[in-house]
């Protein structure tokens, strides 16, 4: 059930809990407030429970008849058929960590809990752990669906390399949908082409939940007949080959990048940033074709630019590090200065950059 219909279900509930307070029935009023507060916490629910409790057991509450002779509309509440679904668990742990994504969460970083920093491996591992989290066959909460959603986008795009390029470049500003009742995080030319549940079989396959209810993305395959035994390896193998598929016909959508941190034969024009003075090319006819900010395409190349220091930087020092632990651990006194002596190049331009 969506949030939305969560809501719904909650204002009837009220309704009902003022009718019978009204009429004195201060313990049926109690429990349908107590039922609206589980479907849609709000603040009229929640002052009317107050008023309600506040009351006590009122006099003019209807007398019961005793348990041997039920009344007659006890008689009929226990015949009426319940046609309600009954509300699955969830706590509030879970309902948390759904709203901080539907509500919250500004670009794909952010939704995967990650800096523009992370690699392919840390992005990997923040989804594997919040698929675990939300996947609506474990997360019960209202919304967990859409978030389950909102991760498996934002997990196949940033482990693109060439559409996480792109994204980062033009993909910071996320859309809102004129028909949704929340937040959605799909940027223009920034879709996946396979479905959340898809994602989360290639990373877990398709028991990570065994005994579990049905998958929420399942009911195409459910039409769907069971394959022979023998072609058994050959379906199992179905969505690794769609994934190489899709990423050979990606190419072929995705623009090409407009400029290059190194000069080639299609980049042969250098040009500088303004504000660091990063050297960048283009090419030729950049004058005429690119129409968009500048100023932005220049910040989002001297962002590049660091990151690769940083990385750059990282490695030179492990290097150097690994040296000098090897020499040390051999008494070597000459090989230990000699490598405590090694430049860091990428270090020293990164900390220019920052002065």
């Amino acid at each position: 059930m969506t949030i939305e219909g969560n809501k719904d279900e909650a204002d009837k509930c009220i309704e009902i809990a003022q009718n019978a307070f009204s009429a004195g029935n201060v313990e049926k009023a109690e429990r349908f407030l107590l039922k609206a507060e589980r479907l849609y916490p709000t603040p009229r629910a929640k002052e009317l429970l107050n008023r309600v409790r506040a009351a006590g057991p009122s006099s003019a509450a209807p007398k019961r008849t005793p348990p041997s002779t039920p009344s007659a509309e006890d008689v009929r509440r226990r015949k009426a058929p319940s046609h309600q679904a009954p509300q699955r668990e969830y706590t509030q742990e879970q309902l948390a960590a759904v709203r901080r994504i539907n509500t919250k969460c500004k670009d794909y970083y952010e939704i995967l809990g990650v800096t523009k920093e992370a690699t392919d491996s840390d992005i990997k591992k923040s989804y594997k752990k919040l698929a675990l989290q939300l996947h609506p066959d474990k997360n019960h909460a209202p919304g967990a669906a859409e978030a389950f959603k909102a991760i498996g986008n934002a997990a196949a795009i940033l482990t693109d390399p060439e559409k996480r390029k792109q994204y980062d470049l033009r993909g910071e500003e996320p859309v809102h949908s004129p028909h949704a009742h929340h937040q959605t995080y799909y940027a223009r030319g920034f879709e996946s082409d396979l479905t959340a549940e898809e994602l989360f079989n290639m990373f877990f396959g398709a028991t990570a939940f065994p005994g579990g209810g049905p998958t929420v993305y399942s009911r195409r395959r459910a039409r769907e007949p069971e394959p022979r035994e023998a072609a058994g390896g050959l379906v199992q193998l179905l969505p690794v080959l769609v994934l190489v598929l899709l990423s050979m016909m990606s190419g072929f959508f995705i623009s090409e990048p407009v400029f290059s941190l190194t000069p080639s034969f299609k980049y042969p024009v250098p040009r500088e940033t303004v504000n660091l003075k990063v050297p960048y090319y283009v090419k030729e006819n950049f004058h005429t074709d690119y129409q968009g900010s500048l100023r932005r395409l220049e910040m989002a190349i001297e962002e590049e630019y660091i990151v690769g220091l940083r990385h750059a930087c990282q490695r030179e020092r492990n290097y150097r590090d690994s040296m000098a632990w090897k020499a040390r651990n051999f008494g070597d006194s000459k090989q230990y200065a000699d490598a405590q002596r090694l430049r860091t190049p990428s270090c020293e331009k990164l900390q220019n950059l920052q002065r």
